[in-house]
C-alpha cells in the first residue's frame, strides 16, 4: 500500500477523534486518475471521479451497500458538489488503494479512550493506539463498511474530489472560451458563460484532465441545494423490481452450487467422511473438505448442479464429528462462561478506561450505596441474507463475487487459500442482505476458494444453510457489569463505579484482519467498555474499568458493538438511582447534564415530542433513555404494556443529534430499523451453548419482531452544523433500557438481564 498520513486532533469534552483534511498531501485522499479504471469515453479526473462522455460523473464506490442507503447519501455529496441531478451520478466500485480506506472506523477502534488518564502514560498509549492502527491500514488499506462511519470518513474527501473536478471542468471551459473562469455558471452539469456559450461535463472531459486548480473549497452550506433535503433511496427500484444483485442472485455461464456442513462444534475440525451415498444422487459431482479459515470452523462442502441438490447431497454425507475440542470453544458452555465472568469481575482488577475524582474515599461517608448486577447474553447477527460467496479460480486468477463490508480483507483470504499474489485476485462486491457487522468476517470467502479450486476453473457459488449461519456466527460476546453507587444524606449520588467483563473483539478481529502480523495485539479494546466509560453524567467520583476474557467463542462485532449492551447496563442503572433518590427519571438525568447541553436537548426533545408524564392509556407505562454512540446522541420513549403475556411495545419516540443531515428520510428509516433490530434482540435474542455446540439453529427458536409486533417509530432530528456523525448503529443501544425502563414502571420489577421477560 502506499504511504499514508494520519492526522488525529482530540475535540471536545468526550475526545472524539476526527481526520484532519487540510495538513493532508492531496494525493492522501483525492488519489491520481489512474485509480479509476478507463471506460470508453470516460475521462478520470482524480481517483472518485470520472465524467461519461455524455456528461454523466461516475464516482467511486468504497463503501458497501447493506440497506443504511449510503451509496444514495454519497451521491448527493458529490451531485451537490457538481451541480448535476442525483440521477446523472453513477457507481462504480472503487478500488483497493489506501485513499479509500475508511479512516473513521480505524480510528474508531483505538483500544483507548483519550482521556482515561494524564500526562506522558497518556501520550504513550495515544501514540501505541495510532501506531497500531497505522500498521493495519499501512499493510491492509482496510475499505471498510462500519462503525456507521461512512459519511463519516467521506465527508469532506468526496466534497473536496468533486469540487476539484468542477474547478477543472469549468476552468478547462474558461480556457476555450477564452472567458474568466468566474463569469461562468453551472446548472444541471451544464456550464453557460453570458456570451451564450454553453457545454455539458462531458464536452470539457478530456480538456479537463490533469488540471490542478489553486484554492479549492467545498461550497458553503448556504449555498447547498440538495444536502440536508431529504431523496429518494437509487437503491430502491432495483430491489423493487428484483433486479438488485445480492450475492445470492450472481449467475455466471457453468455455475456450480455448493452448500455446506461444519462441525457442529464450535472452532472444530474437518471429519472423516463417508460419501459414497452423497456422490450417488443426482447432480452431485464432489465432496470438498473445508479447512477453518478465517477463525471459523472446520467442515466440508458437496457440489451439485444446483442448490437444492447440493443441499441434499450435504445431509447424506456421513459423517463422525468430534465432540470436544481442546483449550477452544469446544469446550464452551454459557452457564460456565457466566461463572467465569462473574469470577472475574470479583477477583480481576481489570484496566481502568476512565476515573475521575476520589470514589473510594467518597464511599466511605455515604449514607447508603446500591449495588447491582447486569449481564447480556451471546447474541447472533441473523442476516436476512445467508452467507454467500460466488468463486472462480482459473489460470492462476482468483475472481470473487461476494457480499462483503471488507473487500479488501476478501481479497486477501481469497489469494490466501489459492495461493496468489493479492493483484490476481478480483473482488465484485454486490448488494449486502443485511452485514450488521457479520460481513466483516471472510471465513466464507475462504471456503467458497476453496472449493472453486477443486472445481478446476468452474465457477461456484457457496451458500450457507440458516441453521449453518445461526450456529457458526462471530457471536456478540457475553458481557457482565457491576455497579456501584453511593448516595450521601444529602440524597445525592456522590460516587460511581462500575466494572465490567468479558471477551474483547479489536484485537482478535485485527488478528483476523491482518494474519500476517506477529499474532494478536492484545491490547485494551475500548469496545468492551464503551457506553461506560463516557458517561455525560455529572458524577463528582467515577471509576470505569474492564476485564478482558477470552472465553474460546468466536465474537465479532455486532450492531452498535459494546454500547448495544452497555446501554442497557447504564440507562437501566440510571433509573435505578432515580427510583433511589425519589426522583423522576428524566428529572433526574436532566439535573446530572447541567454541564452536557447537547445530551439535554436531545433528551428534552424526545420527552416532550413523547408527552413524558401524561396520562397514558390503562395498562401502559412509559421509559426512557439516553445513550451516544458513534458521534451521535439519541434519546428514547418506549410506551410498553404486557398483553397476553407478551411485552408489546407500541410507541417509540427518537430524538437525534447527529450532526449535519444529507438525507432526512435516510435518518428516519434507520431510526426505524434501529428500533425493530434492537426490539428483537431485547425481547428474544439469546444464544446458548452446551459442549461448545450452539442450541439455537432457526428463527423458531431465535425469533425476531413480525410486522404485527413492530411498533410506531417517530424519529426527529436535532438541527446541527456540526460534523456528520453516524446514523446506522446510534438508536439500537437506548431501545432495550427504554423498554426496560418502562417495564419497571409498570410492573414495579427491575429486571437486569436480557432478554427481557414479560
Amino acid at each position: 500500500m502506499k504511504r499514508r498520513t494520519w492526522i488525529l486532533s482530540a475535540l471536545g469534552a468526550t475526545g472524539a477523534l476526527v481526520v484532519g483534511w487540510g495538513a493532508m498531501p492531496a494525493r492522501s485522499r483525492l488519489g491520481s486518475p489512474e485509480l479509476m479504471l478507463p471506460t470508453q469515453g470516460d475521462v478520470a479526473l482524480n481517483g472518485w471521479i470520472k465524467i461519461a462522455a455524455d456528461g454523466a460523473v461516475v464516482l467511486a464506490m468504497p463503501r458497501s451497500e447493506m440497506g443504511q442507503g449510503v451509496h444514495t447519501a454519497l451521491a448527493m455529496l458529490v451531485a451537490e458538489e457538481l451541480d448535476v441531478p442525483l440521477n446523472r451520478v453513477r457507481l462504480e466500485q472503487a478500488g483497493a488503494d489506501s485513499i479509500y480506506g475508511n479512516v473513521a472506523m480505524l480510528v474508531a477502534s483505538l483500544p483507548f479512550h483519550p482521556l482515561d488518564s494524564e500526562g506522558e502514560h497518556k501520550s504513550i498509549k495515544i501514540k501505541l493506539a495510532e501506531w497500531m492502527v497505522g500498521k493495519i491500514a499501512r499493510e491492509l488499506g482496510i475499505n471498510a463498511t462500519g462503525g456507521s462511519s461512512s459519511v463519516a470518513d467521506l465527508w469532506e474527501p468526496l466534497r473536496m474530489a468533486a469540487a476539484t473536478a468542477r474547478a477543472s471542468l469549468v476552468q478547462a471551459a474558461a480556457a476555450a472560451w477564452k472567458v474568466p473562469a468566474s463569469e461562468i455558471t453551472v446548472r444541471d452539469g451544464v456550464m453557460q458563460h453570458a456570451s451564450g456559450q454553453k457545454a455539458h461535463y462531458g464536452q470539457m472531459g478530456a480538456a479537463a484532465a490533469g488540471s490542478t486548480p489553486p484554492n479549492i473549497a467545498p461550497k458553503t452550506r448556504e449555498d447547498w441545494k440538495l444536502i440536508g433535503q431529504s431523496a429518494a433511496r437509487s437503491d430502491i427500484p432495483a430491489k423493487v423490481t428484483g433486479q438488485a444483485q445480492f450475492g445470492m442472485d450472481v449467475r455466471l455461464p457453468g455455475l456450480l452450487f455448493a452448500a455446506v456442513r461444519m462441525n457442529p462444534v464450535l472452532g472444530g475440525a474437518a471429519a472423516p467422511m463417508d460419501t459414497q451415498a452423497a456422490l450417488a444422487l443426482p447432480g452431485v459431482s464432489q465432496v470438498v473438505a473445508l479447512d477453518a479459515w478465517g477463525g471459523g470452523t472446520g467442515g466440508f462442502a458437496v457440489v451439485a448442479t444446483n442448490t437444492w441438490q447440493a443441499r441434499q447431497g450435504a445431509q447424506a454425507v456421513k459423517v463422525q464429528w468430534p465432540t470436544a475440542v481442546a483449550g477452544a470453544a469446544g469446550a464452551a458452555d454459557t452457564i460456565r462462561i457466566q461463572a467465569d465472568l462473574l469470577k472475574a469481575l470479583n477477583t480481576e482488577s481489570g484496566f481502568t478506561f476512565h476515573e475521575q475524582g476520589l470514589p473510594l474515599k467518597a464511599e466511605q461517608t455515604v449514607a447508603s450505596r446500591i449495588d447491582a448486577l447486569y449481564q447480556a447474553p451471546y447474541l447472533a447477527h441473523a442476516t436476512m441474507e445467508p452467507m454467500n460467496c460466488t468463486a472462480r479460480v482459473k489460470d492462476g486468477k482468483v475472481e470473487v463475487w461476494v457480499p462483503t463490508q471488507v473487500p479488501q480483507m476478501a481479497r486477501a483470504m481469497a489469494a490466501k487459500v489459492a495461493g496468489v499474489k493479492e493483484d490476481q485476485v478480483t473482488v465484485h462486491v454486490t448488494l449486502l442482505g443485511g452485514g450488521f457487522g457479520r460481513r466483516l468476517e471472510v471465513d466464507f470467502v475462504g471456503q467458497a476458494v476453496q472449493v472453486a479450486m477443486a472445481c478446476k476453473g468452474a465457477p461456484v457459488q457457496l451458500v450457507w444453510s440458516r441453521e449453518e449461519d445461526m450456529t457458526h456466527d462471530f457471536y456478540r460476546p457475553m458481557h457482565l457489569a457491576k455497579f456501584q453507587a453511593s448516595i450521601d444524606a444529602q440524597g445525592e449520588v456522590s460516587s460511581l463505579r462500575i466494572k465490567s467483563a468479558g471477551d474483547a473483539i479489536t484485537p482478535r478481529w485485527m488478528a483476523r484482519a491482518a494474519p500476517h502480523l506477529s499474532g494478536p495485539i492484545d491490547m485494551p479494546d475500548k469496545t468492551t467498555s464503551e457506553g461506560l466509560f463516557d458517561l455525560p453524567y455529572g458524577f463528582l467520583n467515577q471509576h470505569m474499568s474492564h476485564v478482558a476474557t477470552q472465553s474460546g467463542v468466536p465474537v465479532g462485532f455486532w450492531r452498535s458493538v459494546g454500547h448495544s449492551h452497555n446501554a442497557f447496563f447504564s440507562e437501566s442503572f440510571i433509573d435505578e438511582l432515580a427510583v433511589a433518590t425519589k426522583q423522576d427519571p428524566l428529572a433526574f438525568r436532566l439535573k446530572l447534564l447541567k454541564d452536557a447541553p447537547r445530551y439535554a436537548a436531545v433528551l428534552q426533545l424526545a420527552a416532550t415530542q413523547a408527552g413524558w408524564g401524561k396520562p397514558l392509556p390503562a395498562g401502559r407505562a412509559q421509559g426512557i433513555a439516553l445513550h451516544k454512540s458513534f458521534g451521535a446522541i439519541v434519546a428514547q420513549v418506549a410506551e410498553v404494556s404486557v398483553e397476553q403475556g407478551q411485552i408489546r411495545v407500541h410507541r417509540v419516540v427518537c430524538a437525534i443529534d447527529c450532526g449535519t443531515v444529507v438525507n432526512p428520510d435516510t435518518v428516519a428509516q434507520q431510526m426505524q430499523s434501529s428500533v425493530v433490530y434492537a426490539l428483537s434482540a431485547a425481547l428474544y435474542g439469546q444464544i446458548d451453548i452446551v459442549g461448545g455446540v450452539v442450541q439455537q439453529s432457526n428463527f423458531p427458536s431465535y425469533p425476531m419482531v413480525t410486522l404485527s409486533q413492530a411498533p410506531m417509530v417517530e424519529t426527529h432530528i436535532v438541527p446541527s452544523t456540526r460534523h456528520p456523525a453516524g446514523v446506522g448503529e446510534p438508536a439500537v443501544p437506548p431501545l432495550a433500557p427504554a423498554v426496560g425502563n418502562a417495564l419497571f414502571a409498570l410492573t414495579g420489577k427491575r429486571q437486569r438481564a436480557l432478554p427481557l421477560k414479560p
